[in-house]
């Protein structure tokens, strides 16, 4: 079944824009959900970026069930030759850590420039990642001020900016890229579960049936925990959901449109618990 389908035209140009900085800048930061690490990676990424030095970040490590997220983690690192790093907004700690694996990776370009009889630069870095991975909230973090646009919903920052870390480097914040050609229906899913793809283009109430679904083979404690079940998972359905927090309609039926939205806004809000979607391979 074909629940999720978009026509991103405006993600081609911004992907064709991404393609025309590249010459200028040292290192691409690509940030990913650790919440579906896998699933929010741009698909083909090298084609888009060419060869050009990758620092992975995975967000939101503070939403996701790292224990499934390390093991997913190394698999990436082995496959991609990156180094991964976690992070969340909501710790600064590491901040340093960040900065300095962004300047090292930037040598080898900074040492051409010299050789070249330039003078040194700070290093430039691009920052990618599909829409409402926390691109500009991890920018905002690392200025510990907020000069870049944030929201929660998919594609605030609509197009790209330069940002002064500090004299040793400058980003490049670009606007979220969703595919161009569609993606499997899987991560099509996943996608719109985290609020990676805009609400337009599916069906809230189905999207939330199947991440019922998921949850309840995955995670079926974090459910009955939130919801107050205690029978079997298979009698578990939105309906119920509704029942059990009094969403009703006027004529006093189940709202399943209601307890679909709260479902997903407690995933995305971190009510559920600790959840990570994707498997290791």
């Amino acid at each position: 079944m074909q629940f999720i389908q978009w026509y991103p035209g405006h993600i081609a140009k911004a992907e064709r824009k991404l393609k025309e900085q590249l010459s200028i800048v040292d290192v691409i930061v690509e940030i990913a959900d650790a919440r579906i690490p896998l699933s929010s990676m741009y698909p083909d990424v090298k084609n888009l970026i060419g060869e050009k030095p990758r620092l992975i970040i995975l967000n939101k490590s503070d939403a996701a069930d790292m224990d499934k997220t390390k093991v997913i983690s190394k698999q990436l690192k082995k496959e991609t030759g990156c180094d991964i790093l976690f992070t969340s907004n909501l710790d600064c700690s590491d901040v340093a850590k960040i900065i300095n694996k962004i300047a090292d990776l930037s040598k080898p370009a900074i040492i051409r420039q010299v050789q070249k009889g330039l003078l040194p630069r700070p290093a430039r870095a691009m920052v990618i990642g599909m829409p409402n991975v926390g691109k500009s909230s991890i920018i905002n973090k690392l200025i510990r001020k907020t000069k870049t646009k944030t929201g929660a919903k998919a594609g605030v920052t609509r197009q790209q900016q330069w940002v002064r870390i500090n004299p040793r480097i400058d980003l490049l914040d670009t606007p979220g890229i969703i595919p161009v050609k569609q993606v499997h229906q899987n991560i099509a899913l996943k996608l719109a579960y985290v609020d990676s793809i805009g609400e337009n283009a599916y069906d809230t109430e189905a999207v939330a049936v199947e991440f019922l679904k998921l949850m309840l083979e995955k995670y079926p404690s974090n459910i009955k925990l939130r919801y107050g079940f205690e029978n079997s998972c298979s009698e578990i359905t939105l309906e119920k959901i509704a029942e059990k927090r009094n969403l009703l309609t006027q004529n006093a039926s189940a709202d399943i449109l209601r307890a679909a939205s709260m479902l997903m806004n407690d995933f995305r809000e971190g009510r559920l618990g600790r959840i990570t979607l994707d498997d290791e391979k």
